[in-house]
């Protein structure tokens, strides 16, 4: 698999992922209520049992994808896990919350 049929794979779970819940999750975002991390999973910024609940739903999904993915190419799912959280990053609208590993940031 080249590099771009390997970044289209994680794009495409990445959106399939949000698909069923896209709604709350970019109000969750534009909230400052959640935001993308650098392990390709949302975090809560602002938690409560609502968001907690969104937060372990869209995990859950990514995880399931990033795993399919890293199944079907022969890599670790870590490797799947980064790879998205870059991705994740670079593709948050500016003013949302972001954490690269150095706490939260607004991009």
């Amino acid at each position: 698999m080249t590099a771009k049929q390997f970044l289209g794979s994680i794009t495409l779970a990445f959106c399939l992922s949000t698909q069923a819940v896209a709604l709350d999750l970019e109000q969750a975002k534009r909230k400052g209520l959640v935001g993308e991390t650098d392990s390709g999973y949302i975090a809560a910024i602002k938690p409560s049992a609502d968001i907690d609940t969104l937060v372990a739903n869209i995990n859950s999904q990514r995880k399931a994808q990033y795993k399919k993915i890293a199944d079907k190419n022969g890599i670790s799912l870590q490797a799947v896990e980064a790879r998205a959280g870059l991705k994740a990053i670079e593709k948050t609208p500016s003013g949302e919350l972001v954490n690269t590993g150095a706490g939260w940031q607004k991009k």
